[in-house]
């Protein structure tokens, strides 16, 4: 895990996509389908982890075809997925900035293409790493770890931008500063208590902060290009 420059590591789902209550309700509908029915609130705490910890963690034992069909209610919801205000935005401010900027995401490949086009940002984003890429998903650190190489950052001027809890604990597991988000449907209080290092309502207000925001201090004085809302 080498390299030399500053960045950010960013998360999609709830960071820079409104998709976190679209995968709750995939899931429920593929536990419905499989003969688990569980209640949409205990799916949406762990909204964030991949398939590979979601379900373990919430039946306390695996479940054949959870991830299939999940996938395929989620891909049934697909033309309900928004970009936050401001996402693509932020992402050409880090880039302007002088900073990588990598998405980390526990997405499969297959969802690149509609998940980039959403954002349409593809000439500030570095490098993409997703749940492909790694053996374990989130909140172990495989995801971020992969994307610092990725993006061949040093870890010491690196930072992750996420949405959850399980954001927070892996970028902790990966050595890595957390900025957390509320827009994920996770409360303030939560994403402190779980070591986020600074909490924004949203990445539209991230965005407009940044200079003052942690991922200030990784770029030093002077004001970020486009200052403003962003």
């Amino acid at each position: 895990m080498t390299g030399h420059r500053a960045g950010v590591l960013v998360d999609v789902d709830g960071t820079l996509l409104d998709t976190n209550y679209l995968h709750t309700l995939a899931w429920s509908r593929a536990f419905a389908e499989l003969g688990v029915p569980v209640p949409m609130h205990a799916i949406h705490a762990l909204v964030g982890m991949g398939g590979d910890q979601l379900v373990p963690e919430l039946l306390h034992r695996p479940l054949d075809g959870a991830d299939d069909a999940h996938a395929r209610h989620y891909d049934e919801l697909t033309d309900d997925v928004r970009p936050f205000a401001g996402a693509g935005a932020f992402l050409r401010r880090l880039h302007a900035a002088g900073l990588a900027v990598v998405l980390a995401t526990s997405a499969t490949a297959d969802d690149l293409p509609r998940l980039r086009e959403l954002l349409d940002a593809d000439a500030a984003i570095t490098a993409v790493v997703t749940g492909d890429d790694v053996e374990v998903s989130k909140p172990a650190p495989d995801v971020f770890v992969a994307a610092c190489r990725a993006g061949r950052m040093d870890p010491a001027r690196a930072l992750v931008v996420g949405d959850t809890v399980w954001d927070v604990r892996a970028a902790a597991a990966a050595g890595l500063g957390c900025i957390a988000l509320e827009s994920g449907g996770t409360s303030r209080g939560d994403l402190w208590r779980a070591g986020a290092r600074a909490v924004y309502h949203d990445v539209a207000q991230l965005s407009g902060q940044l200079r003052t925001s942690p991922i200030g201090l990784l770029v030093g004085p002077g004001p970020f290009p486009d200052d403003g809302p962003g």
